[in-house]
């Protein structure tokens, strides 16, 4: 155990230097806690994936300014997304209540905002992006949550030369459209440049050495320049007794590239690489006054580019920043950029991460970026209280006030509706509320309220809460309450299905196996992954007992293992005489991972091969390998005049990915069936719908097809067996695309 301290004492020592004893011994917590669940596990270069908490960590406390809870959840963060990525909601709950327990809520709340963000898969669309951004903000309940994923992709770029290229080039797109783009928008200029500059080395990599090298050539006579540039404005204003300081700094290289693509000019075209910033030390009231002399000063010294004439002092932007930006000729065709500003405004643009959560010019009323600044500053330093006390569940979004019939307000975040209010009046009036009237006008309880509106609230006392209220609610109370109530029911439903099992497995004589070995096998056969999975399947009677019966008999007898070993038996001898043709060495075997979208290879489209499916590559003249399946309608033809050309091809283990699989349904012609599928796909198995169509044939019965996203075939036996336990569904099959 003590190994691990030992590994990240240096990381230790800088917490020493900031924290109290107590926060000290929670990372040390911390980091044990996370060892025990990374165990083994690695990143691509080899090195321990705790290796990578820890450096988030690190920027989290020095370089965002963020406290304990912030630290603490980036150490564990990866235990808790590993736990979200298994698909298994029993882990995940456990594993957050477990962080709960150990760590305090506020740590149990920004782990399980950064798995959500986690979940979210990027398409590399210039289109998509805001809408991507925008979503990122949306799942951030604390805006912690977001500082942290910032400071997680920030340590990955900078550890970028570990991973494959696909995956270099993809993350440093997400990082440039993506990331970089929020820690704009929150004022994190640093990390903005810092990662726009990592992700064009990636991208870019011929022109970011070639800006790089002539910056580091030309770095001691820009040096020189500046000094001799500077010397007349300083005599001037120590002349004028002024306080103040200089700050000069670099463009970013992704600044100068930018301004060359876009000006379509070489490095020496680019007349602003630099700019200065004279930082005066005044009273609030001289301010305006003191910029202005300062700026005739400069302009007395050298002659100012009127179109590049920026006054942010009488007129701040609208997210508060104060400025004066003037750029000077200082002859020999060169050009110098220059910010005048006063400490206070250099505060708030250094601190100006508050100005926006005015996120799209959303309007805060008379709330000024002072007190935006003042808000976020206490909340990055809160450790005790509830941070939903403290700042809105959804910081993109304003506020709405909405009166009960009695005349008492109640502040809710923008976007609640009617069950919303409901829960924040009182939980038990949230889980019974049946509807309510808005301004006396009865309405639904997904009905968005608005701001003034007189809400009252109609319940039922049968009515209970149901899963799919969470697609509309949006504070996090109602939430919170109910997931509580689905977990409670499902624990209740568990037991229920469990006795009714135990009884039934007493009247069929069914007593040869203890209950536990009956529930494996069940289990397997059903395609669930735990028990209490099962039992509830039973309890709701989504499994036919008595085709249970006649399974297990099955199982007992030796029936089903027969039938089991001959089918596998027939597979294998298929498997092997299709793969006849195509062997060569392992070393020659084309290996299909998540550089799927490589134009290396591709999958064929006559058969849809997805993860899991017996696969061989073949040779094409201009589309280079495309990837076809085993039993693909194409595969005897090609193996028949092309075996020269036939690359034998695996699945790499480890492949990560999404392919899309066709289903083809016959069903009952029933209302609500299409609701039905989509439901038992999206909510219960969580997959996404790229299309459905069913339509009746006219004699009672539909048919049609129904498109879906798998990471692999093992989801797809999953998919089919839910599909056929909808009521009035009479085939289910996969079919080629």
């Amino acid at each position: 155990m003590s190994n691990v301290l030992e590994r990240y004492s240096d990381f230790r020592a800088t917490i020493a230097g900031m924290f109290s004893v107590t926060t000290q011994q929670m990372v040390d917590a911390a980091l044990h806690y996370a060892d025990q669940h990374l165990g083994e596990m690695t990143r691509y270069d080899g090195s321990p994936m705790l290796d990578h908490a820890v450096s988030v960590a690190k920027i989290v406390a020095t370089e965002v300014g963020l406290g304990r809870n912030s630290t603490v959840s980036a150490i564990i963060h990866d235990v808790v997304r590993i736990a979200a990525q298994s698909d298994d909601e029993e882990l995940l709950d456990n594993t957050i209540a477990e962080c709960s327990k150990l760590f305090g809520d506020e740590v149990a709340g920004i782990v399980s905002g950064l798995a959500n963000i986690s979940e979210l898969q990027f398409n590399t669309h210039k289109e998509q992006a805001s809408s991507f951004r925008d979503m990122i903000v949306a799942y951030s309940e604390d805006p912690r949550v977001i500082l942290i994923k910032l400071a997680d992709r920030l340590e990955v770029m900078r550890s970028i030369a570990i991973f494959p290229e696909a995956k270099r080039k993809k993350k440093s797109w997400e990082s440039m459209n993506l990331y970089a783009q929020i820690a704009h928008k929150l004022g994190l200029y640093n990390i903005k440049s810092e990662l726009e500059d990592l992700a064009l080395s990636q991208l870019e990599s011929e022109a970011y050495n070639h800006i790089v090298s002539k910056l580091a050539e030309s770095e001691s006579e820009r040096l020189a320049f500046i000094e001799r540039f500077l010397e007349p404005i300083r005599k001037a204003l120590d002349a004028a007794g002024m306080k103040y300081h200089i700050k000069s700094r670099t463009k970013s290289v992704y600044s100068i590239w930018n301004k060359m693509r876009k000006q379509q000019v070489p490095f020496e075209g680019v007349y602003d690489i630099f700019a200065l910033r004279i930082i005066i030390d005044c009273p609030k009231e001289q301010e305006k006054a003191q910029c202005w002399y300062v700026y005739s000063i400069v302009s007395d010294f050298y002659t100012p580019n009127t179109d590049r004439m920026r006054d942010w002092i009488t007129i701040p932007k609208s997210n508060g920043y104060e400025s004066l930006h003037t750029t000077v000729s200082a002859g020999d065709g060169k050009w110098v950029e220059i910010q005048i500003r006063t400490e206070r405004m250099d505060d708030v643009a250094e601190l100006g991460i508050a100005a926006h959560w005015r996120y799209k010019g959303v309007n805060q009323g008379a709330q000024t970026s002072e007190q935006w600044l003042q808000r976020l500053r206490e909340l990055m330093d809160e450790t005790k209280e509830d941070i939903a006390e403290r700042f809105d569940a959804k910081p993109a979004s304003g506020e709405i006030f909405v009166f009960t019939p009695n005349g008492d307000i109640r502040k809710l975040p923008e976007g609640a509706t009617v069950l919303d209010f409901a829960f924040d009046i009182h939980t038990n009036l949230g889980s019974t509320c049946s509807g309510g009237k808005v301004n006396g006008r009865a309405v639904p309880i997904r009905e968005t309220l608005k701001n003034g509106d007189i809400v009252e609230i109609i319940s039922q006392k049968n009515q209970q809460p149901k899963a799919d209220w969470l697609n509309f609610v949006v504070t996090t109370k109602a939430r919170q309450r109910i997931k509580a109530f689905i977990r409670e029911e499902q624990a209740k439903n568990a037991k229920l299905g469990r006795e009714e099992l135990e009884r039934k497995l007493k009247n069929w004589k069914l007593t040869a196996k203890s209950i536990d070995e009956v529930v494996a096998y069940l289990c397997k056969y059903y395609k669930q992954r735990t028990g209490t999975a099962l039992y509830e399947l039973i309890a709701t009677e989504r499994i036919d007992l008595m085709v249970v019966k006649e399974v297990l008999t099955r199982w007992l007898s030796g029936e089903a293992d027969e039938e089991r070993r001959a089918a596998e038996a027939a597979a294998e001898a298929a498997r092997r005489q299709a793969q006849q043709p195509m062997k060569q060495t392992s070393s020659d075997a084309l290996v299909i991972d998540e550089s799927i979208n490589n134009i290396v290879y591709k999958l064929a489209k006559c058969c849809n091969p997805i993860k899991g499916d017996d696969i061989f590559g073949f040779v094409t003249i201009n589309a280079g390998i495309t990837v076809h399946r085993t039993d693909c309608p194409n595969a005897k033809h090609i193996r028949k005049n092309y075996p020269y050309r036939i690359m034998e091809a695996k699945w790499r283990e480890q492949a990560q990915g999404s392919f899309r699989v066709t289903i083809s349904i016959t069903a009952q012609d029933s209302a609500g069936l299409v609701n039905q599928i989509t439901e038992v796909v999206s909510r219960d198995l969580k997959l996404n719908i790229r299309t459905i169509n069913i339509s009746s044939r006219g004699d009672g019965t539909g048919v049609g097809t129904i498109s879906v996203e798998v990471p692999s075939t093992s989801v797809v036996d999953m998919l089919l067996h839910a599909i056929m336990r909808i009521k009035g569904v009479q085939r289910a099959v996969r079919v080629n695309n």
